[in-house]
């Protein structure tokens, strides 16, 4: 094709001299790669193919056009966030001259506020924790869960202990009854929240009293748009609690800070961000709250869910995915996880290339410069849109059932419990890959170890045994690891690869990266045909599990006979990568296949006691 040359008029147009294409003519295409798999649909058919579903039930498509934007008048500023975005560290080390410590050290390098776990560290602790500190410029979030009372009263000593005129410029108390029932199955109270929303209203305009956490509810399995739905029901039923001991509608909006997760998934967790302002700009509107009084301020956590034990540096990966999405997403603080926080206390290492993880992000890379940059992207508009209704919907139901604190009861965790139970099968049939877990594990990885200590997601949740549980990803495949790791040798099954290196690999290095998930080691034949010759090689191994590995065609001239000779030889079980039923066969492993369940099935053909 000869394309004409561009005038100068026409540099406003970058398709100018192109021919318009359509989407017609995309479905085309797409139909024709495809077929080229085995699919035989028309080009119809083709988009409905390439259509994934989240968790909450929304389509997420292959394309976008301008026909896909919401057509939801005056929604735009509603998404928007800040664009620049605060670094907040957590710090949970019990010890508060350590604590003490990573606090300057974090300060010093970029952090500019802090959040501490007051479940782990003593309220009692404070003043030598925050010695040093200067609050009315490094704005300090507590976590205290049921002693909220007593670190608020410590906190507020030092601030009305600051230099006369000094203010503090924000900060959150943390006060969150529902959020606490929810990982703990306590009562709700309100009553500690509202009698320090109204101290704060008073004496400390700068300062939040009540965090509406929504993690609970993401590291209980639970989806974007129930996430979303909770976190509304719950800073709805504080309006109300805020509202009716006095405070103004205004004064009521003033005292909230809402937390959320991010994740690796990048695009849903930008979506989520956006989709959160805009269902909180709603309230504000129905309660005859305008303009930035009413703008909900977001404080995003990359996920302990999906965080990682084995092989804890990819963990660096995800957090700088998620750290990128809640920051393009406008989140007004961001907390980058330590890639070894689930392993207890993250050592100064990792609270380095924490920090310096969002610092890279704002100071390199620009990303804090540009408010709302998804915006007009056709793919994250319908998202946001889809997201927001998806979770209005399920703030109503939460309504209907009497408000959050009474769909807590019930609604709430058999909801979650069966959306955890969809992620779970997920997981296990790898549709959820984890790297370095469940997909390309490394069985020669040295264990990471760290300093006992309080994960994230285990924030006040040692006060009782009730509330949601806590679910994190990778730890099914994880367990299996470690009891691999305590054998007195390491469980291993043999790879009978049958004909040539070129038949076999493929399938045999699909079956090695299935059983490693487990901490099964793998030994092969070796390229060649001969039953006789696979079976002693099996003999050698001293394993009595077995899986053949090779091209379809050579199973059906092979594989009953490679069976035969394996079980002459001893063999308890005899797998085959792929499908199809061969004699001999005891069961296929394939892509898609149960892993988990293959796994735990061969501990017990192995004799490892689970």
């Amino acid at each position: 094709m000869t394309v004409p040359p561009v005038e100068l008029d026409d540099l406003a147009d970058p398709a100018a001299g192109f021919p318009q294409a359509t989407r017609e003519q995309w479905r085309t295409l797409a139909a024709e790669v495809l077929r080229k798999s085995g699919w035989d649909g028309s080009p119809d058919e083709a988009e409905a193919a390439l259509t994934t579903t989240t968790y909450d039930g929304v389509a997420v498509a292959p394309l976008y056009d301008a026909a896909d934007l919401p057509a939801v008048p005056g929604t735009a500023r509603a998404v928007r966030g800040p664009g620049a975005w605060d670094l907040r560290q957590r710090h949970a080390d019990p010890d508060p001259a350590a604590t003490r410590e990573a606090i300057q050290a974090d300060l010093e390098n970029g952090v500019t506020s802090l959040w501490l776990d007051l479940n782990a560290i003593d309220p009692a602790a404070l003043p030598a924790v925050l010695d040093g500190v200067l609050l009315d410029l490094a704005p300090v979030v507590l976590d205290a869960g049921p002693r909220t009372a007593e670190a608020a009263e410590a906190f507020l000593r030092l601030a009305d202990g600051m230099a006369e005129g000094a203010a503090l410029p924000g900060g959150n108390l943390g006060s969150d009854p529902i959020g606490l029932a929810a990982r703990t199955g306590v009562t709700v109270d309100t009553g500690v929240a509202v009698a320090l929303a109204r101290r704060c209203a008073a004496e400390h305009p700068g300062l939040r009293a009540i965090t509406v956490d929504a993690l609970p509810y993401h590291d209980a399995g639970g989806a974007d748009a129930e996430e979303l739905g909770c976190s509304v029901a719950t800073g709805v039923a504080y309006l109300r609690a805020l509202t009716g001991a006095g405070l103004t509608a205004e004064q009521a909006f003033g005292q909230l800070e809402f937390r959320y997760a991010a994740t690796a998934d990048q695009f849903l967790t930008i979506a989520k961000l956006r989709a959160a302002r805009r269902l909180w700009a709603r309230v504000a509107e129905v309660t005859g709250v305008a303009g930035e009084p009413g703008r909900q301020l977001q404080h995003a956590v990359t996920s302990s869910a999906m965080m990682t034990v084995r092989d804890p540096w990819v963990n660096m990966l995800r957090t700088t995915v998620a750290c990128f999405a809640a920051g393009v997403g406008g989140a007004d603080a961001v907390t980058v996880q330590p890639f070894d926080a689930c392993l207890g206390l993250p050592d100064a290492f990792a609270r380095r290339i924490a920090r310096n993880t969002q610092s890279l992000l704002v100071e390199e890379a620009n990303v804090a410069r540009v408010a709302d940059p998804a915006g007009g992207s056709w793919y994250v508009e319908r998202l946001t849109e889809d997201l927001a209704a998806r979770a209005w919907e399920w703030f109503r139901e939460i309504e209907r059932a009497g408000g959050m604190a009474a769909a807590l009861e019930r609604l709430v965790p058999e909801r979650l419990a069966a959306t955890r139970a969809r992620r779970a099968d997920n997981l296990a049939h790898r549709r959820d890959p984890i790297t370095g877990v469940s997909e390309f594990p490394d069985l020669k990885e040295r264990p990471v170890s760290r300093r006992p200590g309080p994960g994230l997601a285990a924030t006040s949740a040692s006060v009782s045994g009730g509330g949601l549980p806590v679910m994190r990803y990778a730890e099914d495949f994880e367990a299996l690891r470690d009891l691999a790791d305590a054998q007195p040798s390491r469980p291993t099954v043999f790879l009978a690869t049958i004909g040539p290196v070129a038949a076999h690999t493929a399938r045999a290095t699909f079956a090695a990266n299935l059983f490693a998930a487990g901490g099964v080691a793998t030994v092969t034949s070796g390229p060649g045909t001969d039953p006789a010759a696979i079976a002693a090689a099996f003999r050698d191994c001293g394993t009595p599990v077995a899986c053949l590995c090779s091209s379809d065609r050579l199973y059906g001239e092979h594989a009953a006979a490679v069976a035969a000779a394996l079980r002459e030889a001893g063999a308890r079980k005899v797998w085959l990568a792929g499908k199809g039923e061969y004699e001999g066969v005891d069961a296929t492993l394939y892509a898609g296949c149960d892993a988990l369940g293959v796994l735990r099935a061969t501990f017990d053909d192995l004799g490892v006691s689970r």
